[in-house]
């Protein structure tokens, strides 16, 4: 007689989508109301405002190519792990992608800001999509693509992406349109992110449907139908910046204003802390639910965690309109996140434990991103910002390819040491925040130009 062995699967309730999506629609709708009665001063009306069309002109345009950004980010890391199961690529092998991956981000992508500095912002933007299509073409035409040249350009894309569109839109703002309109853009930016990989998902898993040998290539043929279409309205609309600077000339500039003020080095390590805790959470949320031996559909999970990012982003206008300063958002923000990961790194939880673990922790970063954002716009130049950015996550990729190395080949780590890393990193980035505001020197207002 046979032995059944009872599977147990767990997903999230119907009740957590629609809490989200709840929750999303009041935050939205009641800051209004809130905005009326709490505004500490009264402001003209935004449409009385002579540059009213032009700047919610300019806003919708980058938030459109921003999503288009976005999805095809979001369909790589969707749909790339699913591509190196399908070629019958080994654990070690993937390893050892990420760590080419990471290394191109760490020696290459950490010196792309400061290029984008001087080349101008735009043109940034366009090799981010030119990186795309080349990618989606590459694994179109080539029938067992080679993984390494992918992992190469994709991360210098991903490099690129985490700068070159928020200094641009710093930049166009700082061209006569409404200063207020800036905040909203950095945490719809956010929000629309969130919502775009979701999309991303979405179209990866109908595309594939279940033909896989048919279907393996057709997210590769929306990424170059998407990248053609983010080069031809990037090109079209909005002239790039003229180059302002020689080298020389942004040398000084940088080592006087960034290398310089303990300010910017502080900014850039809570960045990086974060920046560092997100990978750490993308490379082990699985291993860390199917611990206990129970079957989890990650891809119902996924719309959750990005879910909770969407609904920390529209909490983001209400601290920003309440008596309390940025950096004291930030730093209750670090500390719950170091909490919550430091649960996750030593106490065993049930997934819905986890799962809500995890809810929290996104709903912070949604919180977080565009608050930093809006501290790089008080604290940072304009001419400088894509260099300050890009040189702070060279940390975070020197700490994750060293983690790589032990854990994927030496196994000197384990998960629970790693994640414990990445909270005492939130718990130093809270105290870089609270060092910050301890300074008592003002932030610049007026830094636009160099």
């Amino acid at each position: 007689m046979g032995v059944v062995i009872e599977s147990s699967v767990w997903v999230p309730s119907s009740s957590v989508y629609i809490f989200i999506f709840l929750s999303c629609f009041f935050s939205l709708s009641l800051f209004p109301f809130y905005l009326s009665k709490h505004a500490p001063t009264k402001s003209p009306p935004f449409y009385d405002h002579p540059t009213f069309a032009s700047s919610l002109r300019f806003q919708r345009y980058f938030l459109l190519l921003y999503s288009l950004a976005s999805v095809l980010e979001g369909l790589w890391s969707v749909y790339g792990e699913f591509e190196l199961v399908y070629y019958g690529i080994t654990k070690e092998d993937t390893v050892t992608f990420m760590l080419i991956g990471f290394g191109a981000a760490l020696f290459v992508g950490s010196f792309l800001g400061l290029l984008s500095d001087l080349i101008g912002r735009k043109k940034s933007c366009l090799v981010f999509y030119i990186f795309h299509l080349v990618v989606g073409i590459w694994k179109r035409i080539t029938s067992s693509p080679s993984f390494w040249v992918a992992n190469v350009c994709l991360s210098l894309a991903t490099s690129i992406f985490s700068f070159s569109f928020e200094t641009w839109a710093v930049v166009e703002h700082d061209k006569g349109h409404r200063q207020d309109l800036l905040n909203e853009t950095f945490w719809l930016m956010t929000f629309f992110e969130s919502a775009a990989l979701i999309g991303s998902q979405v179209m990866s898993n109908w595309m594939v449907g279940g033909n896989l040998e048919k279907e393996i290539a057709c997210p590769s043929t929306a990424a170059i139908l998407t990248a053609i279409v983010g080069i031809i309205c990037i090109s079209r609309v909005y002239g790039g910046s003229p180059k302002t600077v020689t080298f020389k000339e942004y040398k000084v500039s940088f080592y006087s204003y960034i290398l310089c003020d303990r300010r910017i080095w502080l900014l850039a390590c809570a960045q990086s802390c974060l920046h560092f805790s997100i990978v750490v959470f993308w490379i082990l949320w699985a291993p860390t639910l199917v611990a206990d031996g129970r079957e989890v559909y990650l891809g119902l999970m996924y719309p959750c965690v990005l879910g909770a990012r969407m609904l920390g982003s529209t909490l983001f206008p209400w601290f920003i309109n309440a008596p309390l300063r940025t950096e004291d958002c930030l730093v209750y923000a670090f500390i719950i996140q170091g909490l919550l990961l430091s649960i996750i790194a030593f106490d065993y939880q049930e997934i819905g434990a986890l799962v809500t673990q995890y809810f929290l922790f996104h709903a912070c970063v949604g919180l977080i991103l565009p608050s930093l954002a809006r501290l790089r716009t008080m604290y940072v130049p304009n001419e400088l910002r894509g260099g300050m950015i890009s040189l702070s996550l060279a940390p975070t990729n020197a700490a994750i390819l060293f983690i790589l190395m032990q854990r994927g080949y030496y196994r000197t780590v384990e998960n629970s040491e790693v994640i414990a890393f990445a909270a005492v990193g939130l718990f130093a980035a809270a105290g870089c925040m609270y060092v910050l505001k301890r300074l008592g020197k003002q932030p610049y207002q007026n830094w636009h130009k160099l």
